[in-house]
């Protein structure tokens, strides 16, 4: 005698959890993205047409105060650094990093003889660096 079974058995995937899961993810990377930024001093950067995708893991803004005298800011810090604690500072930033590079924001206004200086210091300590600008 053959028994039919009275219940089916469900083949189906409840998505309710699943598109939770989405949810959350995609809030909690528009926020994340938002406050990712290495710039938060409001510079007039040179424009330029050669733009690369590189990343830096480490920014330094120059800042021209217009007396003749300039600041330097690791990371967007509001608080600026003197000069001759910029190296230092920046060998503590990128000592754990693989292939350390860091990323120099100039105002338009700020010499070229401040950004050699930084140069100078990638060159020192065999770091790479970006001189950033913004897009025509």
């Amino acid at each position: 005698m053959a028994y039919k079974r009275t219940t089916k058995v469900m083949s189906d995937i409840g998505m309710s959890s699943m598109t939770d899961l989405v949810f959350l993810l995609l809030i909690f990377f528009l926020i994340t993205s938002t406050l990712i930024n290495p710039n938060a001093l409001k510079l007039l950067l040179p424009k330029s047409t050669g733009q690369i995708s590189a990343k830096a893991t480490t920014s330094v803004s120059i800042q021209d105060m217009q007396n003749g005298e300039y600041t330097y800011h690791i990371n967007g810090n509001e608080i600026p650094i003197p000069f001759e604690t910029v190296e230092d500072a920046l060998i503590e930033e990128l000592q754990m990093e693989e292939d350390p590079t860091f990323s120099i924001y100039a105002d338009e206004t700020v010499p070229v003889k401040e950004v050699v200086a930084m140069m100078n210091i990638a060159k020192r300590n065999h770091y790479k660096v970006i001189l950033a600008t913004q897009p025509e």
